[in-house]
């Protein structure tokens, strides 16, 4: 995480594209400003989804962290870095 000492916001895009494409309910909820309860149920989809695509260990309550890639199937946009989506 760093600190955009313009706005005073902080940018964890990066942070998130570095962490093996992982995402979690309070990155979420940082990224994409959503609150609480929606970015819970986007995780819980997420996990769902995983879980139907044959990886039974998403069915874990404890786990929290889901790929970025289906997180993005579900919110229709991409949350990772633009630049390396360029790239």
């Amino acid at each position: 995480i760093w600190i955009d000492y313009l706005t005073g916001r902080e940018n964890i895009t990066s942070e998130v594209t570095m962490k093996n494409s992982t995402i979690n309910k309070a990155e979420l909820m940082r990224l994409g400003h959503y609150r609480e309860h929606t970015a819970m149920m986007i995780i819980r989809k997420a996990k769902i989804i995983m879980v139907e695509r044959g990886y039974p260990f998403y069915s874990n309550r404890r786990l929290g962290d889901v790929p970025l890639s289906v997180v993005e199937e579900i919110i229709g946009c991409s949350l990772g870095n633009e630049e390396q989506d360029h790239a």
